[in-house]
């Protein structure tokens, strides 16, 4: 029973991250929004981080109880003061939890002291970034040795935070387009946000498909990638894959067909409301697509690798 709690546990800490990282720096490249847009969006960006930082602090203080009890065999046993302290403080992935926790919760505090803005978002990207890097010592990359090991842990680092702000980026739009009344002004406004992140979408895509080769290549080994299908890892690593290039493949569709028709739309006589919906649903289903992933990566995270066998 405490393996799923783990698991869900993981998933939470990857989103809340993500979130406070990702969401941030999308509200401070995306530009401020426009006056009479701005009471509107400023309230649920605000909501978004505040969540974000509450559900990472609360799962990264959670997840060492879960696995001190993992360890102890029992949830009573893991409950013991010199339990927690052993995985807390004599771990690498008790210290990156305790890491997390510590910034979520400052994050917590300036989201609920300062005014919404530029400079808080900043803080808050900052602190959602040390939460960000931590992760990696959630996974295998932590365990490794030597001069291999810092490359696969340096790897993990750029792959986690890549991944980060593409899918924080996703939530940030998702909610501009769900907060559009179909407005011109609107239009413009989700227009030149997907102008922006296109301009880095390119980059985080590259590191991405670098990084995660570099990873692969580590965790299964050249000796296991003819029987990797045969293998649970190897079946959720697949499972992911396709997840990830279908998200490459709606990507490439907003980037050069809805968002040109955005484009278009704004600049017709009686402009329509199809090309922002086209792009609320193409959006959706990426941001659902990222949440799989990050759900499949905090379950086979979980797993021995085929290079460990």
């Amino acid at each position: 029973m405490i393996e799923p709690v783990v698991v869900g546990l993981r998933l939470l800490q990857y989103l809340g991250a993500i979130l406070l990282m990702g969401a941030s720096l999308f509200f401070v490249y995306s530009g401020s929004p426009a006056t009479n847009r701005e009471s509107r969006l400023t309230a649920p960006r605000r909501l978004l981080l505040i969540v974000a930082a509450a559900v990472l602090a609360v799962a990264s203080l959670a997840a060492i109880v879960a696995q001190s009890s993992l360890f102890a065999g029992s949830l009573t046993g893991g409950i013991d003061t010199n339990a927690l302290r052993a995985v807390g403080f004599g771990m690498k992935l008790g210290l990156a939890a305790l890491v997390r926790a510590g910034a979520a919760t400052v994050a917590l505090g300036l989201l609920l002291i300062l005014p919404s803005g530029r400079v808080t978002w900043m803080a808050t990207a900052a602190l959602g970034s040390v939460a960000t890097v931590s992760l990696a010592w959630l996974g295998h990359a932590a365990a490794a040795e030597g001069s291999l090991g810092a490359v696969h842990l340096a790897s993990d680092v750029l792959h986690v935070t890549a991944a980060a702000v593409w899918i924080g980026a996703l939530f940030g739009l998702l909610q501009l387009l769900l907060a559009s009344p179909q407005g011109i002004g609107d239009r413009q406004e989700v227009h030149a946000a997907l102008h922006r992140f296109s301009g880095i979408g390119s980059l985080v895509v590259a590191i991405l498909l670098l990084t995660g080769l570099v990873n692969s290549w580590m965790l299964v080994g050249p000796d296991h990638l003819a029987g990797l299908w045969t293998t649970r890892y190897g079946q959720f690593l697949i499972v992911k894959i396709v997840l990830f290039g279908a998200m490459i493949g709606l990507a490439t569709v907003n980037r050069l067909r809805l968002t040109p028709a955005l484009g278009d739309a704004m600049s017709a006589a009686t402009p329509s409301r199809h090309a922002t919906s086209a792009l609320r649903r193409s959006i959706a289903l990426e941001t659902i697509l990222g949440v799989a992933v990050l759900f499949l990566v905090a379950w086979f995270g979980t797993m021995a690798p085929p290079a460990s066998t």
